[in-house]
């Protein structure tokens, strides 16, 4: 295996250090150099790993089952939701209130945009129960 090591000045690197480019007529000949690093307790110092990654066409070998439309329309209505509910300035001062007076309790949601998600989810349900 081949071993990484990255100068002083940098601790880690993580991500992709090259893409491909998709618009290339040679875009089937390159590959990407995506570079990770985890931080574990583990018995080695082995920690950061290359990766060289063609470019592959990923299709799914079984169509979108009926489940899975739903999972997705109800996603994309609590998104279109959250993102309303966030441009609403009378909401946003009525949001940022409730959700500062429960963020500190157990089970509180810790961000804003995660409170905004519960209430429009549990929204969303109550309505398309």
């Amino acid at each position: 295996m081949a071993k990484v090591e990255y100068a002083d000045a940098i601790k880690t690197v993580s991500g992709a250090l090259t893409k491909i480019n998709k618009k290339s007529q040679h875009a089937g000949d390159q590959k990407m150099v995506l570079a990770t690093h985890r931080v574990a307790a583990t018995t080695s110092n082995a920690c950061s790993r290359l990766y060289l990654r063609g470019l592959s066409a990923v299709t799914r070998s079984t169509p979108v089952t009926a489940d899975e439309q739903a999972q997705r329309a109800r996603f994309a209505a609590i998104s279109r939701a959250v993102h309303a509910r966030a441009k609403d300035m009378a909401q946003t001062a009525a949001d940022i209130t409730a959700f500062n007076a429960q963020k500190n309790e157990p089970g509180g949601l810790k961000t804003l945009l995660a409170y905004r998600w519960n209430i429009c989810a549990t929204a969303y349900d109550q309505n398309n129960g």
